[in-house]
């Protein structure tokens, strides 16, 4: 059985899922690197609450203008089919969430490390006009 496809993007896991779409691990086919591909679910459209599909291009525009060491590099963005989808750069570790819903505790310097980094992205990001509006650890 040939793995499933979304562009140029051959799937590989999935890493998360949410209420506006699923992130999944994959293989860009023409690059051969590992990228991230956030998908947003277009079945949203029906429901009459807002256009999904131009806020998603949006975020992309956003995040894609962006070239900062903390903030994740946009490579691609598309539709497939009746999928949007953007491809980014995959950075490969446990998320800070899962480490806290583990209970694991963090070194106080990794703990101001991964903040001041935080802090370094979001100012980048504001000072360009682009607000996250979405933080989670």
């Amino acid at each position: 059985m040939e793995a499933p496809q979304l562009g140029r993007y051959v799937i590989q896991s999935e890493l998360g899922r949410g209420a506006m779409g699923v992130v999944y691990k994959a293989t860009d086919s023409v690059l051969q690197r590992t990228v991230a591909v956030k998908t947003v679910n277009m079945a949203l459209e029906s429901t009459g609450i807002g256009n999904y599909e131009a806020r998603f291009y949006q975020e992309a525009r956003a995040a894609g203008s962006l070239n900062h060491a903390n903030i994740v590099t946009v490579y691609d963005v598309g539709k497939a089919g009746d999928i949007a989808y953007m491809a980014m750069e995959f950075i490969e570790g446990v998320e800070l969430r899962t480490m806290i819903g583990e209970g694991r505790s963090l070194p106080v310097a990794q703990a101001i490390s991964i903040g001041a980094q935080v802090a370094e992205g979001l100012g980048y990001a504001h000072q360009h006009g682009v607000v996250h509006r979405d933080l989670k650890p």
